[in-house]
């Protein structure tokens, strides 16, 4: 008999309510998430699938529940508020390396190579574009090993061939790594995630089949 795999994440009876708003933007959000789980975050736009991705990541504090946290998780991938925007791309790939105890050439070396910034490295955030930061903040999440990576719809970025790489690099390449994702994309949801978490009306619930999710996602978008 198989043993059942820890949770590396627990989430209970977690609720966000902004401030100076009458009604919760979601409550009682209860899931686990194992070390090599895949868990999708669904629901229409609104309904505060990217705030519960800061919340998980330590951007946002939740205002009711508790998160526990049992593996180490990436920032959220996409959320341009992690640089630090008059500083160049390489001042902030230093002070990444700096916080996480990692050799600054080689974390230097894999960004470069990942997110495919060249000289634009030496620029101030401030002036990269949507894309260049997202790149950036691709190529600096994989250059650090995760336990778990947190996914706000960056896989969208880029051409086709650079939406690839980043496919193949956290799907494939991190295969036995955990992952939450917060996406629009059914088919990437269907084909990579095993469980999906969706959240409608300031409620959520957990879905086993990962086809039975996609199959209510899409009415609920389509209604």
């Amino acid at each position: 008999m198989q043993t059942p795999e820890a949770p590396g994440l627990r989430v209970i009876g977690v609720g966000k309510t902004y401030h100076g708003s009458h009604k919760p933007l979601f409550k009682n959000i209860n899931f686990d998430l194992g070390t090599s789980g895949r868990l999708a975050i669904l629901g229409r736009n609104g309904q505060g699938k990217s705030t519960l991705i800061k919340m998980l990541g330590g951007v946002l504090p939740e205002t009711e529940g508790r998160i526990e946290w049992r593996m180490s998780s990436s920032w959220p991938i996409g959320f341009g508020g992690g640089f630090q925007g008059s500083l160049s791309g390489l001042d902030n790939v230093r002070f990444l390396a700096r916080l996480y105890k990692r050799d600054y050439h080689d974390m230097l070396e894999r960004v470069d190579d990942f997110a495919e910034l060249g000289k634009a490295l030496r620029d101030p955030v401030k002036h990269y574009s949507s894309g260049m930061r997202a790149r950036l903040a691709f190529g600096l999440s994989l250059a650090i090993e995760f336990d778990c990576y947190l996914i706000d719809e960056l896989v969208a970025v880029g051409d086709a061939r650079f939406q690839r790489k980043c496919q193949e690099a956290l799907f494939e390449h991190r295969a036995h790594r955990a992952f939450l994702m917060a996406s629009h994309d059914t088919h990437l949801i269907a084909n990579y995630c095993d469980r999906a978490l969706i959240i409608e009306g300031g409620q959520a619930k957990v879905f086993d089949d990962i086809e039975e999710a996609v199959e209510v996602y899409t009415w609920l978008r389509a209604a």
